[in-house]
């Protein structure tokens, strides 16, 4: 099995292998290909590669190639997960829509949209010539936005399912909190990527006991702190949302916050100078504790999970992005949504859903449309079409605003904007 990384030289990419390492049975890696335009990170990182590889007693072999047509000749899977412009892009992200009032963030507002403007052209490209390689390989795509990302690999007719760790993470905490395996937690997860809720925690399968409401009553302040919002807010939603949307239901005291203490992304381009630093060391041959730091929690198990279903070894349920196909009626059937599906070596098929609440429902079906109106500026450019999309963002909607953030956008973004 040969499994291709684009952007492989990521400092996240040692979670990864060691996931391959661990679950070697789950998924008979033979050949893991780093792709990468940076040769002095894929040296760093495919040397640590082939140590935790070496050290687990894995046979795999590990290729680093600047060469992307070369690096996915023959893949069974793609997994891409690049960040087009780097940190410094990251930094400008979460640092201008401050200057509007407005949150500062990647994958979530102005910054999420100038995000996307960026990486779906570029990922559409690596789509294509992956499918000219080997039209039956699958893309699993961990790039941020994924919901956006996915839904132009669909559209554009790839074999893609988009993949975050929001869903694994929460998994694994609440077993620990009750003290039971994570294989036997299923999350009744819903919404969209980076916009999603638990609305229930069942034990043994999707039609198992529902023991949210215990987890609510028993550790409710530690979910609370974990997602950094008010116990009183879990309390009476009776639901667990993502951390992210916490941008939405406290989005003035996190621009405030964020307005007085350094970037996200200045932190982590720290970290990841340390981190590379740490990869260059030869008697390194486990991923280093900060990793851990880092994000991207049990992104390796998830990926490890989703690769092998769908290239037919180990079928299963699991938390992914896919085409809504009629899941959240009130959108559109190729609208993206997060939730569990079933996935082989055919793709995702989502389980059936509770009918969602108003107050779920309208903030996804905005959201959703936001995402139709960013796509289309992502595919066609032009600053009116990225206006539109920030006008229908629910973080924006004020047309001062929206132009405002538009100028702010172009201008930061113009070397990465082939219409600009």
């Amino acid at each position: 099995m040969r499994l291709t990384v684009v952007g492989g030289g990521s400092t996240y990419t040692p979670e990864l292998v060691d996931g391959f390492a661990r679950l070697r049975e789950t998924l008979p890696v033979t050949e893991l290909v780093l792709v990468d335009p940076s040769l002095e990170r894929l040296e760093l990182v495919g040397g640590l590669a082939r140590r935790i590889l070496a050290r687990q007693g894995h046979p795999g072999r590990v290729v680093t190639t600047t060469d992307l047509d070369a690096g996915v000749e023959g893949a069974d899977a793609v997994l891409l997960q690049l960040r087009v412009g780097g940190q410094a892009a990251r930094q400008q992200d979460e640092t201008w829509p401050l200057e509007c009032g407005c949150v500062g963030q990647e994958t979530t507002g102005a910054g999420g949209l100038a995000k996307a403007l960026r990486t779906v052209p570029v990922v559409l490209d690596i789509a294509e010539r992956v499918r000219r390689a080997n039209p039956d390989a699958w893309i699993i795509d961990f790039t941020n936005p994924v919901g956006i990302v996915t839904r132009a690999l669909l559209q554009a007719g790839h074999k893609a399912v988009g993949l975050c760790n929001v869903a694994i993470g929460f998994q694994r905490k609440f077993a620990a909190l009750l003290g039971t395996t994570s294989e036997r937690v299923h999350l009744d997860h819903v919404g969209l990527n980076h916009l999603s809720w638990e609305l229930g925690v069942r034990l043994g399968g999707p039609d198992g006991e529902d023991v949210l409401p215990r987890l609510l009553a028993e550790h409710g302040r530690a979910i609370a702190d974990d997602v950094r919002l008010p116990h009183a807010l879990l309390a009476g939603l009776g639901a667990v949302p993502s951390y992210y949307l916490r941008y939405f239901y406290a989005h003035d005291e996190v621009v405030a916050e964020l307005a007085g203490k350094p970037s996200r992304a200045a932190e982590v381009a720290a970290m990841e100078e340390h981190l590379l630093e740490m990869y260059g060391d030869p008697a390194l041959d486990e991923k280093p504790e900060l990793l851990a730091k880092r994000g991207g929690a049990y992104y390796s198990e998830a990926a490890v999970d989703l690769a092998a279903a769908l290239l037919g070894s180990s079928p299963g349920v699991q938390v992914v992005n896919t085409a809504n196909r009629g899941t959240l009626p009130f959108l559109p059937d190729d609208a993206v949504v997060e939730v569990q599906a079933r996935v082989d070596g055919d793709g995702a098929v989502p389980l059936p859903v509770r009918p969602l609440d108003p107050l779920y429902a309208g903030l996804v079906a905005q959201v959703t449309a936001y995402e139709d109106l960013a796509l289309d500026a992502a595919l066609r450019g032009g600053r009116d079409r990225v206006a539109k999309a920030l006008l229908a963002h629910p973080l924006v909607g004020q047309y001062r605003l929206a132009d405002e953030l538009t100028d702010r956008l172009v201008a930061h973004n113009r070397e990465h904007l082939a219409w600009a």
